[in-house]
């Protein structure tokens, strides 16, 4: 049968996986070649940490969390104006255009940052108890979540990385819109994405199993890879 030009120019079907361990096997196959830079693994909870446990596992390196949090507002939670990090180097970024088209305030931002970073420690107790943080600093840091949408966690993650002074910052996603690999490419030395679909919906639509994790198992997850 012969291919038309229509057919050549269709897009290709989106990948569906399974669940997020199966998107990490997929992408520790693509990170392997950096398990003799010493890295250290960095997932952004909770749907990140699934992920990075499978690439932890295959380049043998330890993991860690990168405790950060999305600045929503009430009536939209899911509108990233912008996002919060905790750690070594607190970090708050504002999307300033879309803090202006929804007419939010700094007072408002402030306050709502506050409550951000207060929720940050609570899950860091929760979470982690007395584990300490492993430093990124001259290491090779791959920065991991199950997926982006608008970016804005991942933008303030990888700045406050940059700070702390990593020998190299790579960002790993199964998937993120088109628009959006580009804007985050510049802030990192290398990322690397599964897919980034010219349309895109939500993380979610990506996956069969999409489940939320519980407490228990992000610390069970945790404590499966080695910490050092």
């Amino acid at each position: 049968m012969q291919m038309t030009l229509s057919d050549r120019a269709r897009p290709a079907p989106p990948i569906l996986f399974q669940d997020r361990s199966e998107a990490g096997r997929l992408l520790a196959q693509k990170l392997v070649r950096h398990a003799s830079e010493n890295p250290l693994v960095l997932a952004l909870p909770r749907g990140g940490l699934p992920v990075g446990v499978e690439i932890a596992r295959a380049l043998d390196a330890p993991l860690d969390l990168l405790l950060a949090r999305k600045i929503g507002t009430s009536w939209q939670p899911e509108l990233a104006i912008g996002a919060v990090i905790g750690g070594t180097h607190p970090r708050t970024v504002i999307n300033r255009d879309i803090a202006s088209i929804t007419g939010v305030t700094d007072a408002d931002l402030a306050r709502i940052a506050k409550i951000q970073f207060e929720e940050l420690e609570r899950r860091r107790h929760l979470w982690l108890g007395r584990r300490h943080s492993l430093s990124p600093a001259g290491r090779s840091v791959i920065l991991v979540d199950d997926g982006i949408a608008t970016g804005a966690t991942m933008r303030v993650a990888l700045e406050a990385l940059r700070a702390e002074n990593p020998l190299r910052l790579i960002l790993a996603s199964p998937v993120a819109p088109e628009e959006t690999a580009r804007m985050l490419r510049p802030l990192c030395d290398e990322a690397v994405f599964l897919q980034t679909p010219h349309n895109f919906s939500a993380v979610g639509a990506f996956y069969r199993d999409f489940r939320q994790l519980r407490d228990g198992e992000v610390r069970s997850l945790l404590n499966s890879v080695r910490k050092h």
